[in-house]
Formats: C-alpha cells, sequence, structure tokens
C-alpha cells in the first residue's frame, strides 16, 4: 500500500477525547486484601469478562494465605499458612 503525502502530518489515533486523561477519583477506601475500594464508571460488574466475585467458591484457608512476601515462591507461603513443612523446615 502506498503512503498518500495527504496521509504524511494527519492526527494520530490518540489525538481524540479518549487520550484525555480520566476523571476518576482516588480511593479512600481499602478492601481487606489491600486492594483499591474504587468505583470506575465505565465497568460494568455484570459483564462476563469482569469477575464481580472473585473469592466465591473458596474456603476460609484459601482466603487467609498471604502472598505478599516477595522472599518466599508462592508455594513456600502456601505451605507455611496452611502449617504443611517446607523444604526449608526440612533442611533446618
Amino acid at each position: 500500500m502506498a503512503v498518500k503525502t495527504s496521509d504524511v502530518g494527519a492526527k494520530p489515533a490518540t489525538d481524540d477525547a479518549g487520550s484525555k486523561p480520566a476523571n476518576i477519583p482516588a480511593a479512600t477506601d481499602f478492601a481487606p486484601s489491600g486492594a483499591p475500594d474504587q468505583v470506575v464508571p465505565d465497568v460494568d460488574p455484570s459483564h462476563p469478562g469482569v469477575d464481580a466475585d472473585p473469592r466465591a467458591g473458596t474456603s476460609v484457608d484459601q482466603n487467609k494465605v498471604d502472598f505478599n512476601d516477595p522472599t518466599k515462591s508462592g508455594a513456600q507461603v502456601v505451605a507455611e499458612q496452611l502449617g504443611y513443612k517446607t523444604e526449608a523446615d526440612k533442611s533446618a
């Protein structure tokens, strides 16, 4: 496809209303998980691509696991929080 000289200098696709900064207020509350409790006006929680209840069908034990330790693997965190011996414990 040839480029026309009339196409040169045309506005980029980002020069429209959609490229302006969003006017979404900052979160003032946080869920126990640490996630911001923030309402985003253009997200429909009933849409099939949005999980409005990500903890549905999970157990109390599953929900108490804290993965916020960057020094441990996910498997190690789960084992420790569920009371199992980890490889590190076995070698100590």
